[in-house]
């Protein structure tokens, strides 16, 4: 075998049919590498492999990769404690199990929880070339969330641009082959939602509420606001929508019953489903192994309806 295609064979054993190979009379080796869809971590391990396999010192790799069409979905609330950062990290999770490759960014100023949902509170993500990589948790869905950027148990008091900044990071992230970003909004219409409308335009928002009339008067608000600025409303999920006594089982409606599937018709938008008032969704998801990681029959079928939405518009 001449040098020329042991090289080549090599670097095929390594990266398959995403690389290239030119070897010249004088040995000289050029390696075309298609990097689509690889974060820059994968990118890197990569290009080692093929220097390592291609044995030589005069090698030169460029690097190419296409674009990944990614859309945004937005989890909003009206409210805080309704329990949107819960069902955003859920809905995260059983998207990917659905097949989409998904990321999480956490922009919720206020009460940053994704870290300690995903099961990596304390990680820091690292950043190259002024892009940050996000943080890989052990549900596979990779993570930057706000409260990543600054110190455990400090106030976040930020001013808008300030805000407008920090969301800007985390979406423009090297998210490398992901496909879809949910991101978990602080609760309200305020800076960061307007922000993240005129700047990364989602290609939907999934509102979170409970029965309360309280919380569905401020939902009411949160609609109103995507409506206004053309963002499609993907549909309306109501939380804490019933507790089953762990002791007598008995069903009890502490937050009332129906109203968020009512106020959805009277809306005009989808009703995506009910996630009920449950210990475990409440131990698992402090434990950072949110429910949706085991076999899931309250969040799988909310988020394979929006799959389908995501397919169809």
């Amino acid at each position: 075998m001449t040098d020329q295609h042991r090289i080549t064979a090599a670097i095929s054993a390594v990266a398959g049919e995403r690389a290239s190979v030119r070897v010249d009379g004088e040995g000289r080796v050029g390696v075309v590498l298609d990097a689509t869809g690889l974060g820059q971590a994968e990118r890197d391990a990569l290009e080692q492999r093929i220097r390592v396999a291609a044995g030589v010192a005069d090698l030169r790799i460029v690097v190419t990769a296409a674009r990944v069409e990614r859309r945004l979905i937005a989890v909003a609330s009206g409210k805080g404690g309704v329990g949107k950062s819960t069902l955003a990290a859920n809905l995260a999770i059983a998207l990917m199990r659905g097949g989409r490759r998904v990321g999480l960014v956490d922009a919720d100023i206020y009460g940053p929880s994704q870290p300690r949902l995903m099961g990596v509170e304390g990680t820091r993500p690292t950043a190259r070339d002024k892009r940050l990589d996000p943080v890989p948790t052990p549900s596979g869905v990779p993570l930057l969330s706000i409260g990543q950027l600054v110190e455990p148990g400090k106030a976040i008091a930020w001013r808008g641009p300030m805000t407008a900044g920090a969301l800007s990071q985390l979406v423009d992230a090297d998210w490398g082959a992901v496909d879809t970003l949910v991101v978990d909004l602080p609760p309200g219409t305020g800076d960061v939602q307007i922000t993240m409308i005129q700047k990364h335009r989602p290609a939907g928002a999934v509102i979170v509420s409970t029965p309360q009339d309280l919380a569905l008067i401020d939902a009411a608000r949160a609609i109103d606001l995507f409506r206004t600025a053309g963002v499609p409303i993907i549909g309306l999920v109501e939380n804490m929508a019933g507790y089953a006594c762990p002791r007598c089982g008995e069903l009890s409606d502490p937050f009332g019953q129906g109203g968020a599937e009512a106020a959805a018709k009277a809306l005009d938008i989808p009703f995506l489903g009910r996630v009920p008032l449950e210990i475990g969704i409440r131990t698992a998801s402090d434990a950072g192994q949110p429910p949706a990681l085991r076999e899931d029959r309250v969040f799988a079928p909310i988020a394979a309806q929006i799959a389908e939405w995501l397919a169809t518009n």
